[in-house]
């Protein structure tokens, strides 16, 4: 039997799509990386203030594969 405190599991990266808060406005956290990212990426117009928290986390993935982070 496997012990779920000390063996990880494939679930600990949820996709954004499933989250229950998901559909919530994306964090001040969020907004100030992904901000900085698409900056770095050279795409600061990919920016906007009301993308969810959802959108949000899958557009930081897509600006730190852009901007090499």
């Amino acid at each position: 039997m496997s012990n779920p405190k000390t063996e990880l599991t494939d679930n600990t990266q949820k996709d954004p799509d499933e989250w229950v808060s998901g559909d919530d406005p994306m964090t001040g956290a969020q907004a100030s990386y992904l901000k900085t990212l698409c900056e770095q990426a050279g795409t600061p117009e990919k920016y906007a203030d009301d993308l969810t928290k959802a959108q949000a986390s899958k557009l930081i993935d897509e600006m730190r594969e852009k901007a090499n982070i």
